[in-house]
């Protein structure tokens, strides 16, 4: 066995591990017993910190700085040579007992999150929360002194999720996209509203459920190597490219959930699906950034799920789920109520335009969170005002306001702005796509989504992390990440449906 051979064998193991806590992971969100989770959170731990010592291990160490300096190795045996000694010596910045007491205070804080929200009859008590919460900011606050940044410590979290990316690029974002989208939803709001009362009427789980896995077999989404399953909080996980589950949730009196959750969810796994199996456990075989992960999900739900010629494929379908509800709704009155847009309180059911915005208060709370100008004791009241400010909504109870979202109970401070950038990307690819693809729109009218599919095989899905992702997007599109692509597919889709000129 060679030393590249010998590197690889290790990475498996690593990655035997990564997947057997992400299958325990799996199991604490969909069906683990409540008097499971003290244990559950010690198992998770235990092996997160084997983990940590596999690889930060001075035999690893030394494989790494030998296979740097050979000369012989192709470009993607150097590029997961280069990726995982990046990853590794992150890694090593972390004391094994803060790796340790940190997995178990996410355990924790996930447990008193799902408590919290059930609280005060349903409508959520973030008092419940705050204390574990408070302990898992602390530690996420050690963490960015341990791994070290140039300007601002929110930017050592942002790297471990869009790696490259700063605080300050994105607060130069955001405020573009303030500039030119709050000033567009302005001008749709000075038209009238969209009907959308069908979409609130109730519709049976049952069919709702079966028809959503009609919706991802369409998409492509293998099933014989995955499974559907319900949780409180949709999310895909993958234990291989072999075994990538997702999982949705369904509210029988408002339709856009389990859509979406599916369109969303199976856009994460079909990305996951796609990466090829002999790079299993290497750079190459893992997704490049989450912004790049989220494109995935967002041009499966936004693009192609929120467009007229998918609907025109799939309409008659769901009409049949659904007569009594459906049965006199037209097509184009149905493709508009999907579509409209109206400030509300929950992200994951948002419009696509005012999404952004929602993303805009959570990078604004983290950012201000991490840095120490806010405390988690503020946070409640900060959010409230907040959503009034941006959204113009008042939040009515903590489970619609700042229990809505289970990424801080999973440690996940860094993570939000890669929604905006995931539907920003998807935008630009699909752009190029619809250029490379003749006839896409035809295609996608008549329920044929296969071309597509191989279309981001072969552009995104197969490189894993070969390239970075601004390199990777400007190979598809020639140029890097474009804001103004988003801003055309949205001026183009609303100024139909809201009769602007």
């Amino acid at each position: 066995m060679n030393l590249y051979q010998t590197y690889v064998a290790k990475m498996h193991k690593i990655a035997d591990v990564n997947h057997a806590i992400a299958v325990l992971g799996w199991d604490q969100e969909v069906h683990l017993p409540e008097k499971g989770a003290h244990h559950r959170a010690q198992q998770i731990a235990t092996l997160a910190g084997m983990v940590h010592e596999m690889a930060v291990s001075a035999e690893l160490e030394d494989l790494l700085g030998k296979l740097s300096e050979d000369e012989s190795l192709t470009f993607e045996q150097q590029r997961n040579i280069a990726e995982t000694k990046k990853h590794i010596d992150r890694r090593k910045k972390l004391p094994v007992n803060f790796v340790v007491q940190l997995t178990k205070a996410v355990s924790a804080t996930y447990q008193a999150w799902m408590k919290a929200r059930s609280a005060n009859h349903g409508e959520g008590d973030f008092t419940l929360f705050a204390p574990q919460l408070k302990q898992l900011v602390d530690l996420k606050r050690e963490e960015t002194t341990c791994i070290g940044y140039a300007d601002h410590p929110y930017d050592a979290l942002i790297d471990e999720f869009e790696p490259g990316e700063k605080t300050a690029d994105l607060t130069v974002l955001f405020a573009d996209v303030r500039r030119q989208l709050v000033d567009f939803v302005k001008e749709i709001h000075h038209q009238p509203q969209v009907e959308d009362h069908w979409m609130f009427e109730h519709y049976d789980k049952d069919r709702q459920w079966h028809f959503g896995l009609e919706l991802l077999k369409q998409m492509g989404y293998d099933f014989k190597a995955g499974r559907q399953d319900i949780s409180a909080h949709p999310f895909t996980t993958s234990f291989s490219m072999h075994d990538v589950r997702v999982t949705t949730r369904i509210n029988e009196h408002d339709l856009h959930e389990m859509i979406w959750g599916c369109l969303h969810e199976g856009g994460h796994a079909l990305y996951e699906q796609g990466l090829l199996p002999d790079n299993y456990g290497l750079p190459s075989g893992s997704y490049v950034s989450l912004g790049i992960h989220e494109s995935q999900s967002r041009l499966w739900e936004n693009n192609v799920g929120r467009s007229l010629p998918y609907w025109k494929a799939n309409y008659a379908q769901l009409q049949a789920q659904f007569p009594e509800r459906l049965a006199n709704v037209p097509l184009e009155a149905f493709y508009k109520s999907m579509n409209k847009v109206n400030p509300s309180l929950i992200r994951t059911n948002a419009d696509e335009l005012t999404y952004h915005f929602h993303i805009l208060v959570r990078f604004e709370i983290e950012k201000a969170l991490i840095e120490g100008s806010v405390e988690v004791n503020d946070l409640r009241e900060l959010w409230n005002q907040k959503y009034k400010e941006y959204l113009d909504v008042t939040v009515p109870n903590d489970r619609k306001g700042v229990l809505q979202d289970i990424h801080w109970s999973h440690g996940s401070f860094g993570y939000f702005a890669t929604y905006s950038l995931g539907s920003f990307y998807a935008a630009q690819f699909f752009h190029q796509a619809s250029k490379d693809i003749p006839y896409l729109q035809t295609l996608i009218e008549h329920g044929n989504l296969q071309p597509l599919l191989q279309w981001l095989r072969t552009n995104i899905h197969q490189y894993g992390q070969l390239y970075p992702a601004e390199e990777l997007c400007k190979r598809i599109t020639g140029e890097k990440l474009n804001f103004k692509y988003f801003m055309e597919y949205a001026r183009q889709k609303y100024s139909f449906i809201y009769n602007l000129r």
